[in-house]
């Protein structure tokens, strides 16, 4: 159920936020609005304001605004249909700049805020551990390498590295420079869009208990937090990777822990994690975090810089997708956006802000592709008019929407499908 109310919550405020600009765009053009919905299909609740008719429906999947005049070529001032195409276009791309604006205001208010983050993701990014198969052991990265730049830029914190990698997510070679021994070396390889993995490479990170899961292998034998792993099985321990490694094939763990200067020796029988059937044994690492705060216009040039990065990655993936390069089976649906809203909520309120104005800046991009029904697909239909000074004829738009209405179905359909999909293999998206 909570899952339920994180993604109607969620939904509804992107879908107010959109129509809201068409709206308001509509009002300051002297359109008359004669229905604002949020929802589509059967009608849950209405109400009368002015001119408008106010709607709650039964499907959360959208919303509309129907204008006067918009289907209906009508010579009257107050017709959507009598005014110029420049005002139809801004009345048309008004929804998707209001959803740009509120992941700038959101991504503003959370800097502002601050947030917890890692204490080693502002330290230099020297390497404690590399996953295997990961990239950072394609390109011959080794524990103990401090990075240096990423494709030519310049790195001096974890922090930086995360981004830069973010950046460089669809490129197709990655260049690490490292410093290794007190030598420069140069690392290449290839990335490969269609399996995009971590970056692999990880901070020190100790092997000291951060918490323990109530009821799990761990608790039932006294673990507490703040206990430090020595070694498991006899192997000496001196990271949280490597105690996470030998826990995963460990059939029996006797563990050597160390608490308020006294060690401690224990033995675990650790559970299967049914999703990968590795053992776990229910604790997570203790990792010191400091808030990061920014200034009021500082987090707003960072708010807008990082829209900015959002949206051209996200055209990059929708050109992937067009090219073949990154597969169609990455798209996630309301399935997916719902679980994401649920996972979020029970993180905390700024992990479901941050995911808001995500998605957000997504049904921004979505909505103007220049595809038939989409505000995009509105948006050519009026640039056309523009240049050829007239009209479309009604059968060419009959048959632009119907040919928008067969691509949208097939659309809903394909990621409603990729979510089930997940949803019962029980992968992530």
């Amino acid at each position: 159920m909570e899952y339920v109310v994180a993604f109607l919550v969620l939904i509804g405020v992107l879908i107010w936020f959109h129509e809201l600009g068409h709206f308001l765009f509509a009002k300051l053009f002297g359109v008359k609005v004669e229905v604002f919905s949020i929802g589509f299909g059967p009608v849950l609740l209405k109400k009368q304001y002015g001119e408008t008719e106010y709607r709650l429906s039964v499907i959360p999947l959208g919303g509309f605004v129907k204008l006067y005049g918009e289907e209906d070529n009508l010579a009257d001032p107050r017709a959507f249909s009598s005014k110029p195409n420049w005002q139809k276009i801004l009345i048309a791309f008004a929804g998707s700049f209001f959803n740009f604006i509120l992941a700038i205001l959101v991504f503003w208010f959370l800097g502002v805020l601050g947030k917890e983050v890692p204490k080693y993701a502002l330290e230099k990014p020297v390497v404690g551990y590399v996953q295997e198969n990961s990239l950072a052991e394609r390109l011959g990265i080794r524990e103990g390498d401090l990075v240096l730049s990423v494709n030519g830029k310049e790195v001096k914190t974890w922090k930086d590295l995360e981004e830069r990698m973010l950046r460089e997510i669809f490129a197709r070679t990655i260049t690490v420079e490292v410093l290794r021994g007190g030598k420069v070396e140069v690392l290449r390889g290839e990335l490969d869009v269609r399996n995009p993995k971590a970056f692999g490479a990880e901070p020190i990170i100790e092997p000291v208990i951060g918490g323990v899961l109530e009821g799990s292998p761990a608790h039932q034998v006294g673990i507490r937090k703040g206990d430090r792993i020595l070694s498991i099985n006899g192997v000496e321990v001196k990271t949280w990777q490597e105690a996470v490694k030998l826990i995963r094939s460990s059939e029996k763990i006797n563990l050597r822990i160390e608490r308020d200067g006294r060690e401690k020796e224990l033995t675990i029988l650790p559970m299967r994690d049914p999703k990968t059937n590795l053992s776990v044994i229910g604790v997570i690492p203790h990792i010191e975090t400091v808030r990061l705060k920014q200034g009021v216009y500082e987090s707003l040039v960072a708010s807008v810089e990082k829209i900015v990065l959002l949206s051209g990655l996200t055209l990059k993936a929708v050109w992937s997708m067009i090219t073949g390069a990154l597969s169609p089976t990455n798209l996630g649906g309301p399935i997916a956006i719902a679980q994401l809203a649920g996972q979020s909520a029970q993180q905390g309120i700024i992990p479901y802000l941050n995911l808001l104005a995500f998605i957000s800046v997504q049904l921004a991009i979505f909505n103007l592709l220049p595809l038939p029904m989409l505000d995009g697909g509105l948006i050519v239909l009026f640039f056309i008019e523009m240049l050829r000074r007239k009209p479309l004829s009604v059968k060419f738009k009959e048959a632009w929407q119907k040919t928008g209405l067969a691509l949208i179905i097939a659309l809903s359909l394909f990621v409603i499908l990729n979510d089930l999909i997940r949803l019962f293999s029980g992968k992530k998206f």
